[in-house]
């Protein structure tokens, strides 16, 4: 029997993968800290405050970008997944009952950081009748009513493609409706067994034709070939997809599905066109780009795009639109290419 490093039995796959050894990342999946004013000043507020966000429970690279655009991302629903996706840190398991005070405390931590854009995700809930679609959508409610000049943009799971479900998050209004399909159709199966391809691209469809601004994201390097990701492009563009990030797979841990590749950031530079090329309204992508990175600038971006007005309060995202995010594939290209002072 194999045990995983927490005392559980590993699961089958889980064994396979760990069969290959951790790979050793290459030279351009780093980053280094840039810590501004602002970001010095939220992070001061989280340690005093006990606040939690993902951007520093998650490690994130790009926390230091973010936090100087007041930007933050919160994982709701509890620590356990009811479903396991083969690239994903969160744990499968039973969660523990639903705490229905958890929309309130969000939207404090959203006000006492003073957050310009704010992205909510969660976990999968299967074990809820409603699969969670009340607490996302009551957690977007208490958010504007707290922070009516803060954007929010919801990534939720699927709810099992019922209509009802989504709707009630629709009906929530946030800036952008977000849900990552992540992979291709060959290969979903595999990587996310509890989800459906098809029912993916549904969900999607549903927020576009509520009008909202829809958004969601592949990872590269899982296994999936050149014609899959152009394939999947399409598919998603047209579902729907107004905002897609492509992002290079980072391995969490010995247990989860071994790295492919590495994509190259040149080759992400040629992705990035590609989905410029299929007319979606914004795109972000890099290797260290992960799909709630610089989230209103991306918002912003497609904004603009659709002749949509901005609130004067976001303005500033739309002032930083036209230029890439630091870990963009063309900045990350554009920086290698330039001569050394």
């Amino acid at each position: 029997m194999s045990v995983a490093p927490e005392g559980r039995r590993m699961l089958r796959v889980e064994a396979r993968n760990a069969q290959t050894p951790i790979e050793r990342k290459p030279s351009w999946i780093r980053t280094t800290a840039k810590m501004g004013p602002q970001y010095t000043s939220l992070h001061s507020l989280v340690k005093s405050e006990g606040l939690h966000t993902v951007c520093q429970e998650a490690g994130c690279p790009n926390i230091f970008e973010c936090w100087e655009d007041r930007e933050a991302t919160f994982l709701i629903g509890g620590e356990q997944c009811t479903r396991r996706c083969d690239f994903c840190q969160i744990d499968t398991g039973r969660p523990e009952e639903l705490d229905r005070d958890e929309p309130r405390r969000v939207a404090e931590s959203v006000q006492q950081m003073g957050l310009r854009y704010a992205t909510i995700t969660g976990v999968a809930r299967d074990d809820l009748p409603d699969g969670g679609a009340w607490l996302y959508a009551e957690t977007i409610r208490q958010v504007h009513q707290l922070n009516p000049g803060t954007g929010v943009e919801i990534l939720i799971p699927d709810f099992n493609g019922k209509p009802g479900l989504v709707q009630q998050v629709i009906d929530a209004e946030p800036q952008v409706f977000a849900h990552n399909v992540e992979t291709v159709p060959r290969i979903f199966k595999r990587i996310r067994p509890g989800f459906r391809y098809q029912r993916s691209l549904d969900v999607i469809t549903m927020g576009r034709d509520a009008g909202l601004v829809t958004k969601s994201n592949l990872i590269l390097g899982m296994g999936e070939e050149d014609h899959e990701i152009e394939r999947a492009l399409r598919d998603l563009h047209e579902a729907g997809t107004d905002l897609i990030t492509i992002t290079q797979y980072l391995r969490p841990s010995p247990r989860h599905h071994p790295v492919d590749r590495w994509v190259k950031p040149e080759e992400f530079v040629h992705w990035s066109q590609v989905a410029e090329e299929l007319g979606f309204k914004g795109t972000m992508s890099g290797p260290l780009v992960r799909s709630s990175y610089r989230a209103g600038r991306l918002w912003a971006q497609a904004m603009v795009r659709s002749g949509k007005p901005v609130p004067a309060e976001l303005q500033h995202l739309v002032d930083k639109a036209g230029s890439p995010a630091r870990q963009e594939a063309a900045s990350l290209v554009a920086r290698h290419l330039s001569p050394v002072s």
